[in-house]
């Protein structure tokens, strides 16, 4: 956190860079920017200040360590409340005096410059830099400084509408529903009132975005890599319980699929790490401050990576190292408790450790945090063009297109398949020859198997799939899908 180390490199300057919880200053003479970086230290993870190095790094030295240190003392004692007490150390380096006050995160939080006034005063740490912190931040810092969440606190705005309390038995069907929602912290009583917490809305409430509008995620597929070409986008409104399927649904939808063989059984292949980005989601959902303004959770899908960006940085006390190795603080215990007890947490818990450590045994390029002032982004690198160069053969284009297909129409590939099987029921043998490729157990499992989990297709004795007489038909969602692209062919595609 502030462990300051001084290590020189080869070329006299110091190693450690300046980041979240260090910073070099030449000398004491810019008093009120020493203020402001004291005090987003104890504000944020903490930190060190390290006097004597300039803004290359070179160790430049104090000339007289001891009358600084008095200075650096009266000017935190006077310029910082509540009053700040950090740790400040002479040491020596390459033959010279460095002064190093070393803060801690504070419990007295907000702390902020007097010169400034607790509105103004108050500053936080975003990576190398100092930044004034807002009301939202400023709200946060006093509520962690307390020990509240901001889930658990009443809800006023939805005492009338309630919570969805069909939704909360189907949830927990085990459960007496009273005692679950006081268990869980659904509700909570204020003078007297049994009022929905602001969790429970989140995750129940009949009026949940009028209360928190930003409540819900968009979904964006953009070609590149830049937000230059937007190909496809989706909003997701929903129970937060239901939006990790739901953006899964979204991914698989642009994603590519090769099917791995190994016996009988069919294994699918993607060319994005869905393992590592629903414990993402999962993260931006359990970890998002809702107390904010300023939009939804946000799922950015690029040819080489994927980004999840969520409002609210890292609560205080925390950096992205920390993060990495394995270190979590819970910024709403009301929600994180409900994905635990339904199996979420359980069943895709890596944390963000596991998430670095299945990143690198799947040899994709180590994710990264970033912290911007009130948001905070994973960025998650994928393989999704090399798979496609890899596997982008003529059988895995059948697949994706039935998967996948713009607007639910039927591919040209795929169409004399369809216009087939709209006149008469139709053998796998024949079916496969429509398709070009050999009658196989594979081939039926890459290439006729999708079309049925689609809905678009099924066995005419599904009670004996291995029958030799076993046929294929149309279901009635695959005739429309047909007719609507038959409606939509251009008079040349006709004629051809």
């Amino acid at each position: 956190m502030n462990g300051f180390e001084p290590r020189l490199l080869a070329n006299g300057t110091l190693a450690a860079v300046e980041s979240k919880t260090l910073e070099y200053k030449r000398d004491l003479s810019s008093s009120t920017r020493i203020l402001k970086t004291l005090v987003a230290f104890a504000n944020s993870a903490g930190g060190a200040l390290v006097m004597g190095v300039d803004d290359k790094r070179f160790v430049v030295g104090v000339a007289d360590p001891i009358l600084e240190e008095n200075r650096l003392t009266n000017l935190v004692l006077n310029g910082i409340f509540p009053h700040l007490l950090p740790e400040i150390e002479i040491m020596t380096v390459a033959g010279k005096s460095l002064l190093i006050a070393r803060v801690y995160p504070s419990t007295r939080r907000p702390h902020f410059v007097r010169e400034e006034g607790p509105e103004r005063g108050v500053f936080m740490r975003l990576g190398s830099s100092t930044l004034q912190a807002d009301e939202y931040q400023r709200e946060e810092l006093q509520r962690s400084a307390r020990g509240i969440a901001f889930d658990e606190l009443p809800n006023e705005t939805a005492r009338h509408a309630g919570l969805d309390e069909i939704a909360i038995r189907k949830t927990f069907p085990n459960r007496v529903l009273p005692q679950a929602k006081e268990v869980l912290r659904l509700v909570t009583s204020e003078q007297g009132r049994v009022l929905p917490t602001n969790g429970g809305v989140l995750l129940f409430g009949k009026n949940r975005e009028q209360c928190f509008p930003d409540a819900w995620i968009q979904c964006g597929r953009f070609r590149g890599k830049d937000l230059l070409h937007l190909d496809d986008q989706q909003e997701l409104h929903d129970h937060l319980l239901n939006l990790p399927e739901a953006v899964e649904a979204f991914l698989k939808k642009h994603a590519f699929r090769a099917a791995d063989i190994r016996g009988m059984k069919r294994h699918d292949v993607w060319s994005i790490p869905l393992d590592i980005l629903r414990e993402v989601v999962l993260n931006a959902l359990v970890h998002s401050d809702y107390s904010q303004r300023g939009g939804p959770i946000r799922v950015a899908f690029f040819d080489d990576r994927i980004e999840v960006e969520s409002l609210g940085g890292l609560l205080s006390g925390m950096t992205p190292e920390m993060m990495r190795a394995g270190i979590s603080r819970i910024r709403n215990p009301v929600i994180a408790r409900v994905f635990r007890e339904t199996g979420y947490i359980e069943q895709w818990g890596m944390g963000v450790r596991g998430i670095f450590a299945r990143a690198a045994r799947q040899g994709l390029p180590e994710p990264q945090i970033i912290e911007f002032p009130g948001r905070l982004r994973f960025v998650i690198h994928t393989r999704h063009l090399e798979f496609l160069e890899q596997h982008g053969t003529k059988e895995h284009q059948v697949v994706h297109q039935v998967e996948h297909q713009v607007e639910h129409q039927v591919s040209q590939q795929l169409l004399p398949l369809f216009e087939a099987l709209s006149v008469q029921e139709r053998s796998r043998t024949e079916l496969l020859a429509l398709l070009d490729v050999s009658s196989t157990s594979r081939n039926v499992q890459r290439h006729l198997y999708p079309l049925m989990e689609a809905g678009w297709l099924e066995m005419t004795q599904p009670e004996h799939p291995r029958s030799p007489t076993q046929k294929y038909r149309l279901t009635a969602a695959g005739r429309e899908v047909l007719e609507k692209t038959l409606s939509t062919r251009h008079p040349e595609d006709s004629k051809a």
